[in-house]
Protein backbone atom coordinates (compact mmCIF):
# COMPACT_ATOMS: atom_id res chain seq x y z
CA UNK A 1 0.00 0.00 0.00
CA UNK A 2 2.84 2.38 0.85
CA UNK A 3 4.70 1.99 -2.43
CA UNK A 4 1.49 1.92 -4.46
CA UNK A 5 0.53 5.25 -2.90
CA UNK A 6 3.94 6.80 -3.62
CA UNK A 7 4.07 5.45 -7.19
CA UNK A 8 0.55 6.69 -7.90
CA UNK A 9 1.57 10.15 -6.65
CA UNK A 10 4.66 10.16 -8.87
CA UNK A 11 2.56 9.04 -11.82
CA UNK A 12 0.39 12.14 -11.54
CA UNK A 13 3.21 14.69 -11.55
CA UNK A 14 2.19 15.58 -15.11
CA UNK A 15 -1.01 17.10 -13.68
CA UNK A 16 -0.93 20.86 -14.16
CA UNK A 17 -2.51 21.37 -10.75
CA UNK A 18 0.44 19.56 -9.14
CA UNK A 19 2.88 21.69 -11.11
CA UNK A 20 1.04 24.92 -10.28
CA UNK A 21 1.18 24.22 -6.55
CA UNK A 22 4.86 23.27 -6.81
CA UNK A 23 5.73 26.51 -8.62
CA UNK A 24 3.70 28.57 -6.15
CA UNK A 25 5.43 27.00 -3.16
CA UNK A 26 8.95 27.31 -4.53
CA UNK A 27 8.41 30.80 -5.95
CA UNK A 28 6.88 32.22 -2.78
CA UNK A 29 9.59 30.56 -0.68
CA UNK A 30 12.37 32.10 -2.76
CA UNK A 31 10.63 35.47 -2.54
CA UNK A 32 10.32 35.16 1.25
CA UNK A 33 14.00 34.25 1.64
CA UNK A 34 15.14 37.10 -0.62
CA UNK A 35 12.96 39.57 1.30
CA UNK A 36 14.28 38.24 4.62
CA UNK A 37 17.86 38.65 3.36
CA UNK A 38 17.24 42.25 2.32
CA UNK A 39 15.59 43.07 5.65
CA UNK A 40 18.36 41.46 7.73
CA UNK A 41 21.14 43.13 5.72
CA UNK A 42 19.42 46.50 5.98
CA UNK A 43 18.78 46.11 9.71
CA UNK A 44 22.38 45.14 10.45
CA UNK A 45 23.65 48.03 8.31
CA UNK A 46 21.38 50.42 10.22
CA UNK A 47 22.42 49.06 13.63
CA UNK A 48 26.14 49.25 12.83
CA UNK A 49 25.86 52.63 11.12
CA UNK A 50 28.04 54.17 8.41
CA UNK A 51 31.02 54.59 10.73
CA UNK A 52 32.33 52.83 13.82
CA UNK A 53 34.86 54.26 16.24
CA UNK A 54 37.41 51.68 17.39
CA UNK A 55 39.98 52.10 20.20
CA UNK A 56 43.44 53.13 18.95
CA UNK A 57 42.15 53.16 15.38
CA UNK A 58 39.52 55.87 15.30
CA UNK A 59 36.64 56.02 12.84
CA UNK A 60 36.25 53.11 10.46
CA UNK A 61 33.92 53.53 7.49
CA UNK A 62 33.84 50.00 6.06
CA UNK A 63 32.58 47.89 8.97
CA UNK A 64 28.93 48.58 8.16
CA UNK A 65 29.38 47.33 4.59
CA UNK A 66 31.27 44.25 5.79
CA UNK A 67 28.55 43.48 8.33
CA UNK A 68 25.81 43.80 5.69
CA UNK A 69 27.68 41.63 3.18
CA UNK A 70 28.40 39.03 5.89
CA UNK A 71 24.72 38.92 6.81
CA UNK A 72 23.82 38.29 3.16
CA UNK A 73 26.31 35.41 2.98
CA UNK A 74 24.95 34.00 6.24
CA UNK A 75 21.36 34.17 4.94
CA UNK A 76 22.45 32.40 1.74
CA UNK A 77 23.87 29.55 3.82
CA UNK A 78 20.77 29.41 6.01
CA UNK A 79 18.58 29.41 2.91
CA UNK A 80 20.02 26.04 1.91
CA UNK A 81 18.82 24.64 5.24
CA UNK A 82 15.54 26.57 5.47
CA UNK A 83 14.35 26.32 1.87
CA UNK A 84 12.68 22.93 2.23
CA UNK A 85 10.79 23.57 5.51
CA UNK A 86 9.72 27.03 4.31
CA UNK A 87 8.62 25.63 0.95
CA UNK A 88 6.71 22.88 2.78
CA UNK A 89 4.96 25.38 5.02
CA UNK A 90 3.97 27.68 2.16
CA UNK A 91 3.01 24.83 -0.16
CA UNK A 92 0.77 23.38 2.58
CA UNK A 93 -1.58 26.32 1.99
CA UNK A 94 -2.32 24.96 -1.48
CA UNK A 95 -2.19 21.21 -0.90
CA UNK A 96 -5.97 20.90 -0.92
CA UNK A 97 -5.67 21.44 -4.67
CA UNK A 98 -3.32 18.45 -4.90
CA UNK A 99 -5.71 16.24 -2.93
CA UNK A 100 -8.62 17.41 -5.11
CA UNK A 101 -6.66 16.49 -8.25
CA UNK A 102 -5.87 13.02 -6.86
CA UNK A 103 -9.47 12.32 -5.89
CA UNK A 104 -10.84 13.62 -9.18
CA UNK A 105 -8.60 11.29 -11.17
CA UNK A 106 -8.52 8.19 -8.94
CA UNK A 107 -11.68 8.39 -6.79
CA UNK A 108 -14.30 10.12 -8.95
CA UNK A 109 -17.16 8.35 -7.12
CA UNK A 110 -16.51 10.34 -3.92
CA UNK A 111 -18.53 13.44 -3.05
CA UNK A 112 -16.67 16.76 -2.81
CA UNK A 113 -14.45 17.03 0.26
CA UNK A 114 -14.83 19.71 2.92
CA UNK A 115 -12.25 22.41 2.37
CA UNK A 116 -9.94 23.19 5.28
CA UNK A 117 -10.51 26.84 6.34
CA UNK A 118 -7.77 29.24 5.27
CA UNK A 119 -6.85 30.16 8.84
CA UNK A 120 -6.55 26.49 9.80
CA UNK A 121 -4.28 25.95 6.79
CA UNK A 122 -2.07 28.90 7.77
CA UNK A 123 -1.92 27.74 11.38
CA UNK A 124 -1.05 24.17 10.40
CA UNK A 125 1.59 25.39 7.93
CA UNK A 126 3.28 27.62 10.52
CA UNK A 127 3.15 24.87 13.13
CA UNK A 128 4.68 22.40 10.69
CA UNK A 129 7.46 24.87 9.90
CA UNK A 130 8.19 25.57 13.57
CA UNK A 131 8.11 21.91 14.64
CA UNK A 132 10.27 20.79 11.69
CA UNK A 133 12.93 23.46 12.25
CA UNK A 134 13.07 23.01 16.05
CA UNK A 135 13.07 19.20 15.88
CA UNK A 136 15.90 19.13 13.33
CA UNK A 137 17.95 21.66 15.31
CA UNK A 138 17.58 19.54 18.44
CA UNK A 139 18.43 16.43 16.43
CA UNK A 140 21.83 17.93 15.60
CA UNK A 141 22.97 16.61 18.98
CA UNK A 142 21.98 13.08 17.98
CA UNK A 143 23.64 13.52 14.59
CA UNK A 144 26.91 14.37 16.33
CA UNK A 145 26.69 11.63 18.97
CA UNK A 146 25.58 8.92 16.55
CA UNK A 147 27.28 10.23 13.40
CA UNK A 148 27.19 6.93 11.43
CA UNK A 149 23.43 6.73 12.02
CA UNK A 150 22.75 10.40 11.25
CA UNK A 151 20.98 9.73 7.90
CA UNK A 152 18.72 7.11 9.50
CA UNK A 153 17.88 9.43 12.40
CA UNK A 154 17.11 12.21 9.90
CA UNK A 155 14.83 9.96 7.85
CA UNK A 156 12.97 8.57 10.86
CA UNK A 157 12.50 11.98 12.49
CA UNK A 158 11.33 13.73 9.34
CA UNK A 159 9.32 10.69 8.31
CA UNK A 160 7.37 10.97 11.53
CA UNK A 161 6.82 14.71 11.01
CA UNK A 162 5.82 14.35 7.36
CA UNK A 163 3.54 11.44 8.10
CA UNK A 164 1.61 13.13 10.89
CA UNK A 165 1.08 16.35 8.93
CA UNK A 166 0.22 14.98 5.49
CA UNK A 167 -2.01 12.22 6.80
CA UNK A 168 -3.94 14.82 8.81
CA UNK A 169 -4.24 16.95 5.68
CA UNK A 170 -5.74 14.07 3.71
CA UNK A 171 -8.01 12.81 6.48
CA UNK A 172 -9.37 16.14 7.78
CA UNK A 173 -10.88 16.90 4.39
CA UNK A 174 -13.08 13.83 4.74
CA UNK A 175 -13.73 13.20 8.43
CA UNK A 176 -12.69 16.36 10.32
CA UNK A 177 -9.86 16.91 12.77
CA UNK A 178 -10.98 14.73 15.77
CA UNK A 179 -11.65 11.66 13.62
CA UNK A 180 -8.46 12.26 11.64
CA UNK A 181 -6.45 12.23 14.90
CA UNK A 182 -8.00 8.89 15.85
CA UNK A 183 -7.17 7.43 12.44
CA UNK A 184 -3.59 8.68 12.65
CA UNK A 185 -3.13 7.03 16.05
CA UNK A 186 -4.71 3.81 14.79
CA UNK A 187 -2.44 3.58 11.75
CA UNK A 188 0.64 5.28 13.23
CA UNK A 189 2.98 2.53 12.00
CA UNK A 190 2.06 2.70 8.33
CA UNK A 191 1.75 6.50 8.48
CA UNK A 192 5.26 6.78 9.92
CA UNK A 193 6.66 4.27 7.41
CA UNK A 194 5.13 6.15 4.48
CA UNK A 195 6.48 9.43 5.85
CA UNK A 196 9.94 7.86 6.09
CA UNK A 197 9.79 6.79 2.44
CA UNK A 198 8.92 10.39 1.55
CA UNK A 199 11.68 11.74 3.83
CA UNK A 200 14.53 9.88 2.13
CA UNK A 201 14.54 12.20 -0.95
CA UNK A 202 14.77 15.21 1.39
CA UNK A 203 18.54 14.71 1.30
CA UNK A 204 18.62 15.11 -2.51
CA UNK A 205 18.87 18.75 -3.66
CA UNK A 206 16.08 19.98 -5.98
CA UNK A 207 14.23 16.66 -5.66
CA UNK A 208 13.46 17.60 -2.05
CA UNK A 209 11.35 20.52 -3.29
CA UNK A 210 8.90 18.02 -4.83
CA UNK A 211 8.20 16.32 -1.52
CA UNK A 212 5.32 18.56 -0.28
CA UNK A 213 3.31 17.91 -3.45
CA UNK A 214 4.23 14.21 -3.65
CA UNK A 215 3.56 13.80 0.07
CA UNK A 216 0.08 15.32 -0.13
CA UNK A 217 -0.77 13.09 -3.10
CA UNK A 218 0.69 9.91 -1.60
CA UNK A 219 -1.09 10.38 1.72
CA UNK A 220 -4.37 11.04 -0.05
CA UNK A 221 -3.99 7.62 -1.66
CA UNK A 222 -2.92 6.11 1.66
CA UNK A 223 -5.92 7.54 3.51
CA UNK A 224 -8.37 6.13 0.96
CA UNK A 225 -6.55 2.81 0.96
CA UNK A 226 -6.72 2.50 4.74
CA UNK A 227 -10.35 3.54 4.98
CA UNK A 228 -11.51 1.45 2.02
CA UNK A 229 -12.49 4.26 -0.34
CA UNK A 230 -10.14 2.97 -3.00
CA UNK A 231 -11.79 -0.46 -3.09
CA UNK A 232 -14.97 0.89 -4.68
CA UNK A 233 -13.35 3.59 -6.77
CA UNK A 234 -12.06 3.57 -10.29
CA UNK A 235 -9.20 5.43 -11.85
CA UNK A 236 -10.09 8.17 -14.31
CA UNK A 237 -7.20 8.22 -16.79
CA UNK A 238 -8.38 11.48 -18.37
CA UNK A 239 -5.93 14.16 -19.36
CA UNK A 240 -4.17 16.14 -16.66
CA UNK A 241 -5.36 19.71 -16.41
Amino acid sequence: MIFNSVLAAIGQMDDRRFQRVLLLGVGLSLGALILATIVVAGLIGWLVGPTVTLPWIGEVHWIGNVASISSVLLMMVLSVVLMVPIASAITSLFLDQVADAVEERHYPHLPPATEVPLWDGIRDGLRMLAVTVVANLLALILYLVFAPLAPVIFWLLNGFLLGREYFMLAAMRRVGRPAALKLRRKYIGIVWATGTVMAIPLTIPVVNLLIPVLGAAAFTHLYHGLTGAGSSGRTNPGPAR
